[in-house]
Formats: structure tokens, C-alpha cells, sequence
């Protein structure tokens, strides 16, 4: 298993802001990550709301969600405004952990100038129970459509348990 990149980022969501990665792992077991394409994508868009609809199968599971989409954190703002969601939604502008977490970006220099083109989605579970927080579980969207359903990720996480 992959060590974690720590990170602290704002959050428009529940929870505080700005949100630390460290300080959630001190109360889940672990955490998730969903890594957005960027602020008009509606299968992001969908993916958010179906992830708040479930919010509770997480928590039950005592892992916390977090959504994390590469824009600033006006047009992030937006998403919270419109979905009410229950869990963490933070901004990365610059893409520094995305980047770190290696979300996939296609077309080269085209991709990395617009995430809309380029941007994949991706999901990381991460696990805080052992001494060290580790990678357990990642899905690469190799299309803006192509990410794991929310009964494939309690699945796992039931797996890991």
C-alpha cells in the first residue's frame, strides 16, 4: 500500500476551514476522497448529490467523505449553495493535491489547460487505523462517466473492516 500526501485545503462544506486531512483521520477510520473534474462537470455534479443521499451508509462505516474540485473557492462555493451537502467540499485552485494524488489528466498540454477536457475523476480510500494512514483503495476514471458506484465503495470499505 501507497503512503498518503497530507494536505490542508478551504472548505466550503461541513466541517472546518480550512480542512486538514490529519486532523480527519484522527476521528474515521478513514477517509474518502472524491476527486472532481472541475466546476461544470455533471457527472461530478451527480456524483456529489448521490454521495450526500448515501452520506449516512459512510458515517456508519466511520469514514468520512470529502469532495475536493479544482476551482476556486467561489465557484466551489456555488455546488454548496446548490446541494447542501453533509460532507466536506474543498477547493483546490492550483491543483496541487490533485496533483499529488495523481488524478488522471488526459490530452497532454490541452488537458492540463483545461480541466474540462482534460481531468479525469478519481477516487482514494484512505485507511487511518494502522500506525501509519495508507492508500487502500483507488479508482482512475479513464472517462468523465467512468467512476465506481457508491455500493462498490461501502463494499469495500465493509472488505477492509
Amino acid at each position: 500500500m501507497q503512503t498518503l500526501e497530507a494536505f490542508e485545503l478551504p472548505n466550503v462544506g461541513a466541517g472546518p476551514d480550512p480542512l486538514s486531512l490529519t486532523a480527519l483521520g484522527e476521528d474515521n477510520d478513514f477517509v474518502l476522497l472524491f476527486f472532481q473534474r472541475d466546476h461544470y462537470c455533471t457527472n461530478c455534479r451527480g456524483q456529489v448529490q448521490s454521495v450526500r443521499d448515501h452520506y449516512q451508509e459512510f458515517q456508519d462505516r466511520n469514514t468520512e467523505v470529502v469532495s475536493i474540485v479544482p476551482e476556486p473557492v467561489e465557484k466551489v462555493r456555488k455546488w454548496q449553495e446548490q446541494y447542501n451537502l453533509p460532507y466536506p467540499l474543498c477547493a483546490d485552485p492550483d491543483t496541487a493535491v490533485s496533483g499529488a494524488y495523481d488524478q488522471p489528466v488526459r490530452f497532454g498540454p490541452l488537458g492540463k489547460i483545461s480541466d474540462f477536457f482534460g481531468r479525469m475523476p478519481k477516487v482514494v480510500l484512505l485507511d487511518f487505523r494502522g500506525e501509519e494512514p495508507t492508500v487502500a483503495y483507488t479508482h482512475e476514471g479513464s472517462s468523465t462517466w467512468d467512476r465506481p458506484e457508491i455500493d462498490d465503495l461501502l463494499e469495500t470499505i465493509d472488505d477492509l473492516r
